[in-house]
């Protein structure tokens, strides 16, 4: 062990600094007429700020015009469809009837209990959500289906056969937007009204 060392002469003062709080109102002082005066201009000062605030209401407002994320995931579509007019797997996803997929879905959702927040869902929804929420075929943010489920097949992930079907039927009889973003593009890019 060391042994300690002793100190000769007078000790330097340290050079640490100490905490200070600097203000008339944080002064630690005896009870008089600075501490009261300064308890008032504090209450006064606040009372003044609350005049002073005004409410505000804002409105988000809806536009017809796509977002870029819309933009974005259209023209993903777009370069998917010109890449391969027709690949063997979209030929065989569109022989896949209703009853193939009603088979697959149920056999996707065996063993699980009932989903009773997707019961007002079709088949062909509740298909392509289970599909958004498998991480197994990469990232959903920010990418068109159609061009997740290509990548996955290109990657030998093996995504099902019945996704590509739902979305080659679907993309033909509505909107290529709702067809084409997941379900969280939806919920991350959803707007929000808020009222103040």
């Amino acid at each position: 062990m060391p042994p300690k060392r002793r100190s000769t002469g007078a000790t330097a003062k340290s050079t640490q600094s100490t905490l200070a709080f600097h203000g008339a109102s944080n002064k630690v002082t005896k009870p008089g007429a600075r501490a009261t005066n300064a308890k008032k201009n504090i209450l006064t000062e606040s009372a003044k700020n609350e005049e002073k605030l005004e409410v505000t209401t804002v409105k988000v407002e809806e536009e017809d015009a796509p977002t870029t994320a819309e933009a974005a995931i259209i023209e993903q579509t777009e370069q998917v469809q010109e890449q391969a007019q027709s690949t063997p797997e979209e030929d065989q996803a569109r022989q896949i009837k209703p009853k193939q997929l009603q088979a697959y879905w149920t056999k996707l959702s065996s063993g699980s209990a009932p989903r009773y927040h997707q019961k007002d869902f079709g088949l062909e929804e509740k298909i392509l959500r289970k599909f958004d929420m498998t991480g197994q075929f990469g990232p959903c943010v920010g990418i068109a289906r159609l061009k997740r489920w290509k990548r996955a097949h290109r990657l030998g992930l093996e995504p099902p056969i019945e996704v590509l079907a739902v979305l080659l039927q679907e993309q033909d009889s509505k909107d290529k937007i709702s067809v084409q973003r997941s379900i969280m593009d939806d919920i991350l890019n959803s707007h929000a009204e808020i009222e103040v």
